[in-house]
């Protein structure tokens, strides 16, 4: 036997048999996680409604709605019927020089739900991507209008917008988790981020230091990009919607391009079908993910005004210079619009209302932890804040012993449930966080 057929053979001999959980630690390396140093880790089995099945017979109530996208929970049969019909015509399909109605049908839907100026979608593979397209968009916009040195981006601080490098670029520089990357990225423009609460009044001293950057560089500056109303992974904040408003009447009176990104709270999230909504303001360019499919698959979409797209089609390139290669993806595309079509027709503002009613309720008992700095809660969105950074391998697999799964980072404790939730479970999920909270910090 030569040193590759024992090398095949060894292989063979290890697929498929022992424990989940150690065949992963061997081979595979998960988000935001070591490679070496082993941390909580818990087989799935199956998943249902609001419950993952784990492997070794626990049920666990899902707070995180496999962060954030399984809107309607698993299993669904609309979805999963939309699945299976879609794989009887074809899964897959290239864009490129080829349409089909699964896609067409998405964009024509997200154009009518979106605020009305963007008329134009650009499907992608995932949020992160989704916020690269729209960077790219807003800089080969300004060249198409005769303007190549408008090259850079303002945003505020405690923003978070994906991994890839074009998003990392934007996520706040100091308290983001990409500080490691500072010398690979390109150098953008960060304000202070929003000091007004969703609930608090915002007065001109709220905005005036975005206003004075932008004022500064508004030569120089592309696009203003946020995310509006909920700072998600950042921080899991709630700011005025007062402010994003004045941001938009700041940008039109600088020339400046907003693009709002979407992807955490789109689709009815923070209890408006999407954060502009709170504020009555339409952006220039809009990134969608995460719950667009209902957490089946991965796909995104930018969005942007006719405006935008005709300056990056005036640009000397002549076309808009992306191309993924499972842009628009047939499969992806009939599943989102199963579940775009699911939420509209379904109550989903009394079932956001009465998730964030059970939140409230079941978390406000934390606010007299002495561990605790805050407890908010917006929409299907609830948030202990604790006041030193949580041990990871303490408190998950409490959480799980305790029933719920809540996936924490830093000093967040936090839930974004499936609107789905019957209260009973809210009350399971609220009562899981507190109680481990309680006994953790």
């Amino acid at each position: 036997m030569t040193a590759r057929d024992a090398a095949g053979a060894g292989h063979t001999a290890v697929v498929g048999h022992g424990d989940l959980v150690a065949r992963d630690r061997r081979v595979v390396w998960h988000p935001y996680a070591s490679a070496t140093a082993t941390a909580p880790l818990f087989g799935v089995r199956s998943a249902r409604g609001v419950r993952l099945t784990l492997t070794d017979g626990r049920e666990l109530v899902d707070g995180m709605s496999s962060w954030w996208a399984a809107i309607h929970g698993y299993r669904h049969r609309v979805l999963d019927e939309a699945a299976r019909t879609q794989l009887d015509a074809m899964s897959h399909v290239m864009f490129g020089g080829l349409t089909h109605e699964p896609a067409v049908r998405l964009a024509e839907t997200l154009v009518a739900i979106t605020p009305a100026p963007l008329r134009r979608v650009f499907l992608c593979d995932s949020g992160s991507v989704a916020v690269e397209v729209a960077i790219k968009m807003a800089l080969q916009y300004w060249t198409g209008r005769g303007h190549p040195e408008r090259t850079r981006l303002l945003t505020i601080r405690r923003g978070y917008h994906g991994d890839t490098s074009g998003a990392m670029a934007v996520c706040d520089p100091d308290a983001g988790m990409h500080h490691l990357f500072s010398q690979l990225l390109p150098r953008h423009l960060f304000a202070p981020a929003p000091t007004c609460a969703y609930d608090e009044p915002c007065t001109d001293a709220h905005v005036a230091p975005f206003e004075e950057l932008l004022a500064r560089h508004a030569h120089e500056v592309a696009a203003v990009i946020l995310e509006p109303v909920v700072q998600g992974t950042g921080a899991m904040r709630f700011y005025a919607p007062a402010w994003l408003a004045r941001v938009r009447e700041l940008c039109d009176a600088y020339g400046v391009l907003l693009i709002a990104d979407e992807i955490a709270v789109g689709f009815g999230r923070s209890g408006e079908l999407f954060g502009c909504d709170h504020a009555g303001i339409s952006p220039d360019i809009m990134c969608l993910g995460k719950a667009l499919t209902g957490g089946y698959l991965s796909m995104a979409a930018t969005l942007c005004t006719d405006e935008v797209a005709a300056g990056v089609s005036d640009s000397p390139a002549g076309a808009f210079m992306h191309g993924p290669t499972f842009m628009g993806n047939p499969l992806a595309s009939a599943i989102a619009n199963a579940s775009v079509e699911l939420l509209l027709s379904s109550p989903w503002r009394a079932r956001v209302a009465e998730v964030s009613a059970g939140l409230r309720a079941g978390l406000a008992p934390a606010a007299d932890l002495p561990g605790v700095a805050d407890v908010r809660v917006l929409g299907a969105i609830g948030v202990i804040e604790t006041r030193e950074p949580v041990d990871m391998a303490v408190i998950q697999p409490l959480l799980v012993d305790l029933g719920v799964w809540v996936r924490p980072f830093g000093r967040l404790v936090y839930t974004m449930p499936p609107f789905v939730m019957a209260p009973a479970d809210v009350a399971t999920l609220t009562g899981a966080m507190v109680e481990a909270v309680a006994r953790t910090t």
